[in-house]
């Protein structure tokens, strides 16, 4: 197993701070600035495929059809 990187274990305290309370706020920022579904293209959900060539061609799918529905409400 490899390990990538190093993430800081954050200590519990009983008292609050200020600091981390606006550390908490960038987080909760960027994690709303993650794209959607609707952003990709693909709809959210668990989908079950039989093959990766049947996965491969469901994205492709809802990629041009994601692509040709912006193109028409630009236009």
């Amino acid at each position: 197993m490899r390990t990538i990187g190093k993430r800081k274990e954050r200590e519990i305290s009983f008292s609050a701070s200020a600091s981390l309370l606006a550390e908490g706020a960038r987080f909760n920022d960027e994690i709303h600035r993650l794209p959607t579904g609707n952003t990709t293209f693909i709809p959210k959900g668990v989908s079950f495929f039989k093959t990766h060539d049947e996965a491969n061609r469901h994205q492709l799918d809802c990629l041009v059809n994601g692509m040709a529905n912006s193109a028409l409400e630009r236009s």
